[in-house]
């Protein structure tokens, strides 16, 4: 790979666009003998909580006809496990370190960045919104503006590093709540999280996953990732990550052509735990072929 790739994020420099995504890629060190980590632009850990997490009754993933759906629960070792135990490894990996965070109550976000900003190593914070808080009636943080502001906003006063807020597609609209993120002092957008599904066996009559309903995610949810990507670069001024069913380098340029300034890349790992590497190599590809000096000429060019 090539200096057209080399890009920053919120400051934060990266050899590349293409982030492994939260949830898909573990906490990175486990990869690591499958895994050039250090061609990686990225790793965005599996998302972080107060306490450590179960996760949901089993069977968590099932197979669609492009993708999946999953329902592992946000299962985790909890942040404090995380920087005694995984984050000493992951300094040495040469590749930047996201740190999904999430939580069921403010309280729970700031919590988890105190702990982290307390650690050296990480890059910066994506905050995933896409839980229900449960101090306001199972109101989910990324359905409703008013409490998607006072989360950012909380967690914005105590941090020192960038703050990425990962939001969720499951809304009318994604414009109210990439505003919304952007006035409460998000340095960033990363969009989209899974699509809430349901798949049933015909014969038991009973959902496939333990817990029923999962997040659909792969290949099928591309195209209307493409479009709320679009959809919330044009309505804000801080730059947008863009995820949901890439699986080559041109999937990657779709998102980078609609307004993503970096990818990430979630399912695709299941099946190739190096695809984020391959993904940045035929994107590298793409832009010699069509005469393209540097990645960021290729943001934002869509014609419409």
């Amino acid at each position: 790979m090539t200096s057209r790739l080399a890009t920053s994020l919120c400051g934060v420099s990266l050899k590349n666009p293409v982030l492994a995504a939260s949830g898909t890629f573990a906490y990175g060190v486990e990869l690591g003998d499958l895994v050039d980590l250090s061609a990686l632009g990225g790793i965005v850990v599996k998302g972080l909580s107060r306490e450590p997490m179960d996760g949901n009754p089993p069977p968590r993933v099932w197979e669609t006809e492009a993708g999946m759906i999953n329902s592992i629960g946000l299962q985790n070792i909890g942040v404090r496990a995380f920087v005694a135990e995984k984050l000493p490894q992951l300094r040495g990996a040469g590749t930047a370190i996201f740190a999904n965070v999430f939580g069921y109550a403010v309280e729970d976000y700031v919590e988890v960045v105190r702990v982290l900003e307390d650690a050296e190593g990480i890059a910066a914070y994506e905050l995933n919104v896409s839980c229900p808080n449960t101090k306001h009636g199972g109101i989910f943080f990324s359905s409703d503006p008013a409490l998607l502001a006072e989360v950012i906003s909380a967690v914005r006063k105590i941090v020192r590093r960038p703050l990425i807020v990962k939001l969720s597609p499951n809304v009318a609209r994604i414009e109210p709540l990439a505003k919304a993120a952007e006035e409460a002092g998000a340095d960033a957008l990363s969009l989209v999280n899974t699509f809430v599904a349901l798949a049933i066996d015909p014969r038991s009559r009973k959902p496939r996953l333990g817990a029923g309903f999962g997040g659909l995610s792969g290949p099928a949810i591309k195209p209307i990732a493409v479009r709320m990507v679009y959809e919330a670069a044009r309505s804000v001024k801080i730059p947008v990550v863009g995820l949901g069913g890439i699986s080559n380098g041109l999937d990657a340029a779709e998102f980078l052509i609609a307004g993503a300034s970096a990818v990430e890349v979630g399912t695709a790992n299941f099946w190739d735990p190096s695809a984020p590497v391959r993904i940045a190599r035929e994107l590298d590809d793409f832009l010699q072929q069509e005469g393209i000096e540097h990645i960021n000429k290729l943001v934002g060019t869509l014609k419409l």
